[in-house]
C-alpha cells in the first residue's frame, strides 16, 4: 500500500486533510484496554467517494451525520469509509468513529516500534514517525495538521496529560475525566497521551512550564537539567522568536526510556535523563528546541527531517554557548572532526532514506549546515532568519526548498551556492 509518504509506506491520504478531531476516550490500566469515539472534521483536496483513515485497532461503528447507514471496512490498518455521496474539493464531511481495543506499537520495517505503550505503572504515547494509528484514527502524515479536543476517562488515582492545555479535570467514583484542547493544528504523530501516578511541579519562565513526574525526583540532577528549563526557553525565545504553544509541559516516567521525544508543547522522558551530564542536558535543550523546529513548523515529508533534528542539535549548541560552557563554534569543529574521520554520508542530507533518517551524522550534518549559514550570513541576520521562518512558517509545513529562498531573501543574495554542498554533497565541506 502506497501512501503518502515513501518513508512509511501506508500510512496518511493526500486527497483529504484533518480539520479538527474531538476524541472520547475511556482507558482501563490493568488491562490496557482503550473505548473511544472520533469525531473528524475534513476537508476535500480530490473529489472523495470514499475516506482512507488510519487506524489500528477495531472500528465497531462509522457514521456520516445525517446519513442513517454509513459502509466500511478495516483491513491492515486501514479503516475505508464509504461516503453517502461525493465530496467537492474544499467542501467539509465530518465522520464519527467508535472504536475499540488493546492498542500497543505499531510496527513498520525499518522503525523501531512507535504508538501506544504499556510502562510498568501508566502510558506513554511516542508515535514518530507512524504510530499515531495506534490510539485513534488520523491521517497519518506530517502534511495533515488538526485541532485537538479530547475527553480522557480513567482511573481516579492516575495523572494524565495531553499535548494541549488542560480544560478541566473531574472525579467521579473511581475515575476521573480530563478534559484538553489544542487550538494549533498539529500533525497526528506529534498528539500524545500520558498516563501516570505523577505529580506537578511548576516553574516559573516566560511562560507556564511544568515537571510532570513521580514523586521524589527533584535533586542535585533534576536542578541541573530539568531545573534550567526556564532559562533554555528564555534563550530559545531570543534566539527563535516567541514560544509557540501557551505553555510547555516535560513528562518524566518512572521508567528508564532509550530516547527522549517531543510532541507538541509536551516532551516525554526517562527517569534516566534527570542527571547534570552534559548529554542529559542536551536533550532537555534538544526537546525543548523542538517546540518552534519539527513542531510548529514541521517538514511537509520525511525526507526533510534535517529541519526539525538539524535545527533542534544546533539549539543545544546555541544553549551551551548560552550557559557559559562550549560555544556552538568550539561544537561545530568537534562534531566536523568526528564526521571527517568517517566515510562519506551515504545519501543526501535532503533526502537521506528511511533507513537513515534518524541517525547521527543527518542530526549533526544539519547542524553543522546552520553553522555554516551563520558564519556566512553574520550574527545579526543568522538570527533573523531563524526569527523569520518560525514566524513565517508557524502551525505549517514546509520544504529545504522554501528554506534555502528565505535565506536567501533575508541576506539579499543567493546562499544555495554556500549550502547545497552541505545539504546535497556525499563529501564533508570543510568547516568556514
Amino acid at each position: 500500500m502506497k501512501g503518502a509518504d515513501p518513508y512509511v509506506p501506508g500510512h496518511g491520504d493526500l486527497s483529504y486533510e484533518v480539520l479538527h478531531t474531538d476524541l472520547t476516550l475511556t482507558y482501563a490500566l490493568p488491562s490496557n484496554r482503550l473505548e473511544g469515539e472520533a469525531v473528524l472534521t475534513c476537508r476535500a483536496v480530490e473529489r472523495l467517494t470514499q475516506l482512507r483513515l488510519d487506524l489500528a485497532l477495531t472500528p465497531k461503528k462509522v457514521t456520516v451525520p445525517g446519513h442513517q447507514v454509513t459502509t466500511f471496512r478495516s483491513s491492515g490498518g486501514r479503516l475505508l469509509i464509504t461516503l453517502p455521496e461525493p465530496v467537492e474539493p474544499g467542501s467539509q464531511v465530518t465522520v464519527r468513529v467508535r472504536y475499540a481495543g488493546n492498542p500497543g506499537p505499531l510496527r513498520l520495517r525499518g522503525f523501531d516500534p512507535a504508538g501506544w505503550e504499556e510502562l510498568e505503572d501508566g502510558v506513554i504515547v511516542a508515535s514518530q514517525p507512524h504510530g499515531a494509528s495506534s490510539w485513534m484514527p488520523c491521517n497519518n502524515r506530517p502534511s495533515s495538521r488538526s485541532t485537538y479536543d479530547l475527553t480522557f476517562t480513567t482511573a481516579a488515582d492516575y495523572h494524565v496529560e495531553f499535548s494541549g492545555e488542560p480544560v478541566s479535570s473531574r472525579r467521579h467514583g473511581a475515575s476521573r475525566t480530563w478534559v484538553f484542547r489544542q487550538q494549533h493544528p498539529i500533525p497526528a504523530y506529534l498528539a500524545t497521551v500520558q498516563v501516570g501516578p505523577y505529580t506537578v511541579c511548576e516553574q516559573q519562565g516566560p511562560v507556564p512550564i511544568r515537571v510532570v513526574a513521580p514523586p521524589g525526583i527533584r535533586g542535585a540532577g533534576f536542578t541541573a537539567s530539568f531545573g534550567r528549563q526556564p532559562e533554555m526557553m528564555a534563550c530559545f525565545i531570543e534566539a527563535f522568536g516567541p514560544y509557540p504553544y501557551p505553555a510547555y509541559t516535560a513528562v518524566i516516567t518512572e521508567d528508564e526510556l532509550e530516547i527522549p521525544l517531543e510532541s507538541a508543547s509536551l516532551s516525554t522522558f526517562g527517569r534516566n535523563f534527570v542527571s547534570g551530564d552534559w548529554e542529559n542536558v542536551r536533550l532537555v535543550a534538544h526537546e525543548l528546541a523542538h517546540q518552534w523546529f519539527g513542531n510548529a513548523v514541521t517538514a511537509e515529508q520525511w525526507s526533510d527531517i534535517w529541519l526539525h533534528e538539524g535545527f533542534a542539535c544546533y539549539a543545544e549548541w546555541l544553549w551551551s554557548e548560552a550557559s557559559g560552557e562550549r560555544t556552538a563554534r568550539e561544537w561545530a569543529r568537534y562534531h566536523h572532526g568526528l564526521l571527517a574521520q568517517g566515510p562519506d554520508q551515504p545519501a543526501p542530507l535532503t533526502g537521506p532514506t528511511a533507513a537513515h533518517m534518524f541517525e547521527d551524522w543527518v542530526y549533526k550534518r544539519g547542524a553543522l549546515t546552520l553553522h555554516a549559514l551563520r558564519v556566512e550570513a553574520g550574527e545579526a541576520p543568522f538570527f533573523e532568519i531563524l526569527r523569520t521562518w518560525v514566524a513565517a512558517h508557524q502551525h505549517a509545513s514546509a520544504t529545504t526548498a522554501q528554506f534555502l529562498a528565505h535565506c536567501s531573501e533575508v541576506v539579499g543574495r543567493d546562499l544555495a551556492p554556500v549550502l547545497l554542498p552541505w545539504l546535497d554533497s556525499p563529501t564533508l565541506p570543510d568547516l568556514p
